[in-house]
């Protein structure tokens, strides 16, 4: 996954990762900018619809597509939920889950260097990346139990 640049503008975000710059592409990068991490397509659009008075849905899902090809966006898909957008890419986190509200919050591989987890057969892959998500309660749920 390709890293993001510190203290670029959105635009040179976009250039640098081989995007044209439109304005569409430029309201939903500075709502991702301004959202808490792990959002949904949902939560994108209505902080780029704002900004650009019109914005189709299909609009953002491709905007997502593309951000997330190029490596400025990574997709996470827990299991029974839609898919969320982070805008931390180029490292080697985790995620752990909420049970019961569904909260995510990140984790750090303590391992290092990704993959941080090896399967015990590749099948010939050449694996670079591994993905977990940690499932449980989260400290405001089990408070209330």
């Amino acid at each position: 996954m390709a890293e993001t640049v510190p203290g670029a503008s959105p635009a040179e975000l976009l250039r640098a990762h081989g995007l044209r710059v439109t304005a569409p592409r430029l309201a939903v990068l500075e709502t991702l900018a301004e959202l808490p991490s792990h959002v949904s397509v949902e939560q994108v659009e209505a902080g780029a619809r704002k900004r650009l008075g019109t914005l189709s849905t299909q609009a953002v899902y491709d905007i997502m597509r593309a951000l997330h090809d190029a490596g400025l966006v990574r997709r996470i898909e827990p299991a029974g939920s839609a898919a969320l957008f982070e805008t931390r890419v180029g490292d080697n986190h985790h995620h752990l889950v909420c049970r019961d509200c569904g909260r995510m919050v990140d984790v750090d591989c303590v391992v290092g260097e990704a993959p941080c987890l090896s399967p015990a057969a590749a099948a010939g892959f050449e694996v670079d990346e591994a993905e977990v998500i940690f499932w449980g309660r989260c400290p405001e749920c089990l408070a209330r139990t």
